[in-house]
């Protein structure tokens, strides 16, 4: 997986995914992932209501604020690392949010397949 490299699905140097709020496992505003993220929050996502829903259905409520982790809880247009498990199933539930390709970095491809993050892509022309 992290080989010390942040290296994006496109094999260029992985962009920042959101700070506001602050995401990725580390909390380091990227997709960066490492033997301690069991869950590879790898696929920088733009998250939509029905994500939320399609989320907090599967017992991951992304929505609600939890200030006692320091989460402030998301809204539609955030940028959030998902894990790229949950991408996958949102994408087979036809209920995927659209991906930042540049922001999400390469180990997310042990889950999901490229073509499938590049026709849900938000950020290439």
């Amino acid at each position: 997986m992290n080989t010390g490299e942040s290296i994006n699905v496109l094999g260029e140097k992985l962009e920042t995914c959101g700070t506001d709020p602050e995401t990725g496992f580390y909390r380091d505003g990227c997709c960066n992932v490492g033997p301690d993220d069991l869950g590879i929050h790898a696929v920088c996502a733009v998250v939509t209501d029905d994500f939320l829903d399609f989320s907090k259905a599967r017992g991951n409520d992304l929505s609600t604020p939890r200030p006692e982790f320091g989460f402030p809880g998301l809204k539609a247009g955030d940028s959030w690392c998902l894990c790229a498990g949950r991408w996958q199933e949102a994408f087979e539930a036809g209920c995927a949010p659209r991906v930042r390709l540049r922001a999400t970095h390469r180990a997310a491809l042990e889950a999901c397949d490229l073509a499938d993050l590049k026709a849900h892509a938000a950020d290439l022309s």
